[in-house]
């Protein structure tokens, strides 16, 4: 889906994206925030909520330490599955031009709540295509929740990528290379706290950012909704992209109403 045409929109969102377009280009530090908002174009489903059951199971009976200590093999067949769903999904316009802007931009950094590894794919897409010898990694996120593409040994907590899983019998679950203990789907579940150095690292960026991005995110679920406050306490700018209203619009600087596809790709055309 294209960018919206200046000439084609409200003044209100004209406006909006040219004082936007400003606080970006004349910033050297940035951070940016991204939710489930930035996946809808993606087809990325929500797997909570009406139509969100699997088996008869709702998100919250699978994703917690206590389901997979009680049945790993059913909790592992349910990831699996979201796995596969999630693989037919693609990178859409928001993700590429977030990867563009943290690609040419050495000191951005994206801050995800989502873990459906989309900003990842796009950073490798985007640097397979630059005529420009930088790496992917500058523009992969920061994921506060974690990803679903990743393994997390139970034992000894070393991370790996994600394979084909087995799911037909607990013997055959993946186990850790280095120690032998249960392999786990690397995001935070239910009940679990999220990683402190990870929440570290996201308020350091953003508390020193002179602009905090905010994209498709709802800003009530906390700690990652105080990410853009570090900034307006450190004197940064805020500039939100969402359809809806959310509790930040009224202390963002500039809030522009949209979906991420269409409105990310006009904001970040610097």
């Amino acid at each position: 889906m294209g960018a919206p045409r200046l000439d084609r929109v409200d003044e209100s969102l004209s406006d909006a994206l040219r004082r936007g377009r400003a606080l970006l280009a004349q910033a050297e530090r940035i951070v940016v925030l991204t939710g489930a908002g930035v996946s809808a174009e993606s087809g990325v489903p929500t797997f909570r909520g009406p139509g969100g059951l699997w088996k008869s199971r709702r998100p919250e009976e699978l994703a917690t330490p206590e389901a997979f200590a009680r049945d790993p093999r059913l909790v592992w067949e349910w990831y699996a599955w979201r796995r596969s769903v999630v693989a037919t999904c693609a990178p859409n316009a928001a993700h590429l031009a977030l990867a563009r802007l943290a690609l040419r931009h050495r000191d951005t950094l994206i801050v995800t709540q989502n873990v459906d590894g989309l900003h990842h794919r796009a950073a490798d897409d985007v640097a397979a295509r630059s005529t420009e010898p930088v790496g992917p990694d500058r523009a992969y996120p920061l994921e506060v929740h974690g990803a679903i593409h990743r393994d997390r040994c139970s034992g000894c907590g070393r991370r790996t990528p994600g394979g084909p899983v087995d799911a037909t019998d607990e013997a055959t679950l993946p186990r850790c290379g280095t120690c032998g203990g249960l392999l786990r789907p690397d995001v935070v579940w239910f009940g679990e706290s999220l990683d402190p150095d990870v929440l570290a690292r996201a308020f350091e960026a953003a508390a020193r950012a002179e602009v905090c991005l905010v994209v498709g995110t709802s800003s009530v679920v906390y700690p990652a909704a105080a990410v853009p406050e570090a900034t307006l306490a450190g004197g940064g700018a805020v500039v939100e992209v969402n359809p809806d209203v959310t509790p930040l619009s009224a202390r963002a600087n500039v809030s522009l109403r949209g979906k991420a596809a269409e409105v990310l790709p006009a904001l970040l055309s610097l």
